[in-house]
């Protein structure tokens, strides 16, 4: 586990970083569950930026939230994915009809160790040539998330400003990526945009943001 005050992606080169996580990803998500110490210092750093962003949260107690993170180790696994690609995951609300609070990434861009995808594993397979190293559907799948809905998008984006210099990619409609298209989201301008590409697309710029419930 990465130390608070060290970037995630120090001493690697952005595709040498996606290999390494994606490898982890795949080693890991069998067992689904993180050792002692990679656990107490995950909780730890998910309260330190907890308390940072009571905004995001307001009327939400952390011990509520440790206590049910604590009885579910393999969500505690998927934050830990969340937070190791960069997504910095925080509490954004709780609902009252499940009892389950959610997490969305938080991080001001989007996931650098997520970047440079495709959409989907059809998208992928789609390319004759220079294909990406994973989609964001088939990556969220391994970590146990979702991929933000364009709604979640939009009530993310009403929590500060995100994604000024990058974009993401969002759960696409079916009726848009039956016809090869899929949608990403960015913030510009002063005010949040969704637009359109090729689902077989990829950019360094453009990775995709998660939600996860516990």
């Amino acid at each position: 586990m990465n130390k608070c005050n060290r970037s995630p992606t120090a001493g690697f080169s952005d595709g040498h970083w996606q290999l390494t996580i994606f490898a982890r990803l795949i080693v890991n998500r069998m067992k689904k569950e993180l050792i002692s110490s990679d656990r107490e210092e995950l909780l730890k750093e998910l309260q330190v930026r907890f308390e940072k962003n009571v905004n995001r949260h307001e009327g939400v107690e952390w011990a509520e939230v440790q206590s049910k993170l604590e009885s579910d180790p393999a969500k505690l696994w998927s934050l830990s994915q969340m937070d190791r690609t960069g997504g910095e995951p925080d509490v954004i609300g709780f609902d009252k009809t499940t009892g389950e609070y959610v997490f969305f990434d938080c991080s001001p861009e989007s996931p650098k160790g997520r970047r440079s995808l495709c959409y989907d594993r059809q998208a992928w397979e789609s390319r004759k040539e220079h294909k990406p190293e994973n989609s964001a559907i088939d990556m969220a799948a391994a970590m146990g998330i979702k991929i933000l809905t364009e709604e979640e998008y939009r009530e993310l984006q009403k929590l500060g400003n995100f994604d000024t210099k990058t974009s993401s990619w969002l759960e696409t409609p079916s009726e848009i990526r039956n016809l090869g298209g899929a949608i990403f989201g960015d913030y510009r301008f002063g005010r949040v945009f969704v637009y359109h590409n090729g689902a077989e697309s990829y950019y360094a710029a453009r990775a995709f943001r998660g939600s996860l419930r516990v």
